[in-house]
């Protein structure tokens, strides 16, 4: 049986680097098929219980949780605004969050997580990473790998890592996460 991996950038922006991130990370996995998300095609109003309560789970949201049980590890590069998650991926998580699961509010179905994140900015470390780390295991989230490529402008290029101590830093995470999917 082959693997099946889904990966995506937490963003709506259609020149995104966390995207371009999460892509390329999916193309370095070997023995996987890796299915790119888009959060662009999955659609879905702000969520409020008034609006679950008149309309019921959006679609979009029900096809985007089919995504994840149906896979055996997640890649996500999230995008940060202002220290926090992008209002697209918050509001996804929080339709997933309404979805009837078989264990309770288990949105990453304990899947292998690979968790990324990148901006042009030369911070050692993004706020939303740091927090999702800590949040994402209490939605059923197995984060087996972490890392986080400051200066994204300046150390990728020609869809690769160009500076050596952060490739180094990202081969070691990856080889953690392709472990782990493998063995699954």
């Amino acid at each position: 049986m082959d693997t099946k991996i889904i990966a995506f950038g937490a963003s709506n922006s259609k020149q995104s680097i966390n995207q371009k991130l999460a892509v390329f990370t999916g193309s370095r996995l070997k023995g996987v098929t890796t299915e790119i998300l888009d959060l662009n095609h999955y659609p879905l109003p702000i969520f409020s219980v008034d609006s679950e309560r008149l309309k019921g789970i959006p679609e979009a949201a029900v096809q985007f949780y089919q995504k994840i049980k149906s896979s055996q590890g997640i890649i996500i590069s999230l995008a940060e605004y202002n220290g926090l998650h992008t209002a697209v991926f918050k509001n996804l998580w929080d339709w997933l969050s309404r979805i009837k699961m078989e264990k309770p509010m288990s949105i990453w179905n304990s899947n292998p997580m690979f968790l990324l994140s990148t901006s042009p900015s030369k911070r050692s470390m993004s706020n939303v990473l740091k927090i999702s780390k800590e949040l994402f295991p209490y939605f059923g989230a197995d984060i087996v790998a972490s890392f986080h490529l400051p200066s994204f402008n300046h150390f990728f290029k020609d869809d690769k890592i160009v500076d050596p101590y952060y490739r180094q830093l990202f081969e070691i995470e990856l080889q953690k996460f392709q472990e782990n999917i493998t063995q699954n």
